[in-house]
């Protein structure tokens, strides 16, 4: 028989947050991937953290063009994540984290997940109408295990919006 000394010892661990993590980028699987994000957020209490990655210009001869063409990719970023943080805003009642980095798109994806122990999910989405699920997908699916210690949800790309919403009830 258990003592009431052994339940006081007992103390409940601190619930934290789910944070989903879409990365952001101009396929139209993206939008999937997101949607589900979202409803999967609205449902748990969670909150969507989004990625955005500016690949690196290769300007190094003419660095006045190279550092034009940065701002110009910087500002392109910070519109896009403001026009998604709204999307965001509004089917989950929260504003999303934003992350803008540089570098390539599937090393800073690995190395946000790494060191954000904050980010509970990554959800993708795999390329519509094709064999190959895409580059992201391939390269985030090979590091599973190894670097990524997180749960990886993969969303079809052919899916609707209805479909989407009746997988997340």
């Amino acid at each position: 028989m258990m003592s009431e000394d052994a339940f006081s010892e007992v103390t409940p661990k601190k619930v934290r947050q789910r944070v989903f993590l879409v990365v952001v980028d101009d396929t139209k699987e993206m939008g999937n991937a997101l949607h589900y994000a979202c409803r999967r957020a609205q449902r748990t209490g969670g909150r969507l953290a989004l990625l955005y990655v500016i690949e690196p210009v290769e300007f190094g001869h003419w660095l006045g063009v190279g550092r034009i063409m940065e701002a110009d990719a910087r500002a392109t970023a910070e519109q896009r994540m403001q026009k998604l943080g709204a999307e965001v805003f509004k089917l989950t009642g929260s504003m999303p984290i934003i992350h803008i980095r540089e570098g390539k798109r599937s090393d800073e994806v690995v190395r946000l997940v790494q060191e954000d122990d904050t980010i509970s999910t990554l959800v993708l989405a795999t390329a519509a109408g094709g064999a190959d699920p895409g580059p992201l997908v391939t390269h985030v699916t090979n590091q599973l295990g190894r670097k990524l210690k997180i749960p990886l949800v993969l969303i079809p790309g052919e899916l609707s919006t209805d479909e989407i919403d009746e997988l997340t009830h």
